[in-house]
């Protein structure tokens, strides 16, 4: 029997399951394959959690439940998502479990400014974000202990980042990077060992249940800038950006699924987008990752 149980075992769920453990807590964590992190209090799992009455048998005796889960492509969320939410909801609420959601800001939609705070209506009209508030409105009215944890576009080992799909890969070839966005424009990392940390402070302090908070995270910068700060951390020179017209994803995504997924997320990199935690912070005591830790981190980890 686990204290927590953990769903997914990307970066931010892998996170997660260390920092309980490090804590001397028990921890189940369940994927389709098993995966996880290896240690003597982390319980691997090959299940499928959208199965209500699996999910169910492996939170019985949980106190909380981690929903870190994200299917690998924005072209199967309408598919996904929803019944493995119903699930974890059935299995939070047949085991009296609190339900923890990981999640990002797309429920906002594009907001005046770019700036979200804990307060800032949810608003979005894109499939993607429209989806994001339906879940987390489902969750609120379950009748469950629930919690959701925000973040921005993630930095940090191991995580699924715009370092690791288009700087790196460019950076270790050495040719141009081409970005879907403007070079220019201040946009919010969080790290994602912040995200984690969040989860498990917000997990079972009761003053964060019934509602969505933020991570703090470091203060926004250029993708111009974060390409530098990622060519020094690897010892490598600058490499070159080229930023691709806004109209080329969309124009792409005629014919391309996935393109025209992102397409529909872009005003997050055509103009200011600022994450603001400072309620979060005030209320736990949370701080954030110098964002060069995480870079550091990011790079060294990609290079051993």
């Amino acid at each position: 029997m686990a204290q927590h149980v953990i769903i997914g075992a990307g970066s931010i769920g892998t996170n997660v399951a260390r920092l309980l453990a490090e804590r001397g807590e028990t921890v189940r964590i369940v994927t389709r394959r098993g995966s996880g992190p290896e240690h003597p209090l982390v319980e691997r799992v090959a299940a499928n959690a959208s199965d209500a009455t699996r999910a169910i048998e492996l939170s019985r005796g949980a106190k909380a439940i981690y929903h870190c889960a994200n299917p690998p492509s924005y072209t199967s969320w309408e598919r996904e998502l929803p019944p493995l939410q119903t699930a974890l909801i059935a299995a939070a609420k047949a085991n009296d479990a609190v339900l923890v959601l990981t999640a990002g800001l797309y429920a906002y939609g594009e907001q005046p400014g770019g700036r979200m705070d804990e307060r800032t209506p949810m608003a979005a009209t894109g499939r993607k974000g429209r989806l994001r508030k339906r879940l987390w409105e489902q969750a609120l009215a379950a009748g469950i202990r629930t919690v959701e944890v925000r973040g921005a576009d993630y930095v940090g080992k191991d995580a699924v980042s715009l370092y690791s799909l288009v700087l790196g890969p460019a950076m270790e070839k050495g040719r141009a990077a081409f970005i879907p966005g403007n070079l220019d424009m201040p946009h919010t990392f969080t790290c994602n060992s912040d995200m984690a940390r969040a989860l498990v402070t917000l997990a079972l302090d009761e003053r964060a249940w019934g509602r969505a908070w933020h991570v703090p995270s470091p203060p926004a910068i250029t993708i111009r800038e974060l390409a530098r700060r990622y060519a020094a951390a690897a010892g490598k020179p600058p490499i070159k950006l080229v930023q691709l017209p806004r109209f080329a994803m969309r124009a792409a995504g005629v014919l391309v699924p996935m393109a025209r997924e992102m397409a529909e997320m872009d005003y997050q990199w055509y103009a200011p987008f600022h994450l603001d935690a400072t309620e979060t912070a005030r209320t736990f005591g949370l701080t954030a990752t110098d964002i060069d830790v995480a870079i550091r981190e990011q790079v060294g980890a990609v290079r051993v």
